[in-house]
Parts: C-alpha cells; sequence; structure tokens
C-alpha cells in the first residue's frame, strides 16, 4: 500500500536542506587538460599503456575533439584533444552559486556559458553543459562546470 506522504517538517527538513546546500557549495578537482601533438598516439598511451579507461571520445565539427580518460578508480581524469585549453576543471553542483561566491572573494570569472552547436553561447546549458572561467595569478586557466547533483 502506497501512502501519500506530506513533505519533512521541522529538523528533518532543515537537515535536508543544509544537505542540499553543501552538496550544491561542494566543490571537486574533475579534469586536468593536457596538451598533445597527437591525438590518437596519447590516447593509445593512456588506454592502452597506462590502463586509463576511455570514458568520452567526441568530436564538435573539424576543430575540436574531446577525449577523457580515466586512471582506474580516480575521481580525476585527463582530457587531450583539439581545440582545448589546457588547464584545470572544476565540478560544482550549482554554477550560478559557484560563480557568485568567486566575485564576491575578488576573482575575474567570466559570465555562465554553455557550448551550442559547436560556439560557446552566454546562459547556462543542459546537463554537463554550463561553465565559467578564470585564471589565477600566474595565468593558468581554470574551468568550473555544473555537474548535475544526484537527485
Amino acid at each position: 500500500m502506497i501512502r501519500d506522504r506530506a513533505p519533512p517538517s521541522g529538523r528533518l527538513a532543515d537537515l535536508l536542506e543544509c544537505a542540499r546546500l553543501v552538496a550544491a557549495r561542494a566543490v571537486g578537482l574533475e579534469v586536468v587538460v593536457i596538451p598533445v601533438s597527437d591525438v590518437d598516439r596519447a590516447k593509445q598511451f593512456y588506454s592502452k599503456q597506462l590502463g586509463f579507461n576511455v570514458d568520452v571520445d567526441n568530436r564538435m565539427g573539424e576543430s575540436f575533439r574531446n577525449v577523457q580518460l580515466t586512471p582506474p578508480g580516480s575521481a580525476c581524469s585527463v582530457t587531450i584533444g583539439t581545440g582545448l585549453t589546457p588547464g584545470l576543471q572544476l565540478v560544482v553542483g550549482v554554477i550560478q552559486a559557484a560563480r557568485a561566491e568567486l566575485v564576491a572573494r575578488g576573482v575575474e570569472v567570466s559570465a555562465v556559458q554553455h557550448i551550442e552547436e559547436g560556439v560557446w553561447v552566454d546562459g547556462p546549458g543542459g546537463p554537463w553543459n554550463s561553465f565559467c572561467f578564470f585564471k589565477d595569478p600566474d595565468g593558468n586557466d581554470w574551468a568550473v562546470q555544473e555537474k548535475p547533483m544526484a537527485s
């Protein structure tokens, strides 16, 4: 028998809201983008010789290829390809909140952007397709990507 349940209230509701906020604010190092001169040779090296799993190998047009590989047991992947900017990529639960926090901390950060038909467009995109970007004081590139929160 299925019963209709009222939404949680009181202390349980407070704990659930706290858990949601923590998940939304959590930041993880997701990807390190490595420059390579030959994508297929590098893919072969990382997958066959080092045993990394090939998570993604996709293209958007002739000038963009994204190959993401993950070491066994790792939460962080490496990405190789063409049309990529070498750097580091963080993941967050809520891109707008992460961007607002970076701005509040004095970081010069781009607007939230997404890829649409191979072109960067302002505004959030769908799952895994919302980003903002910044550089550290030494000019290293960082990307922040929204990772859909588990429901």
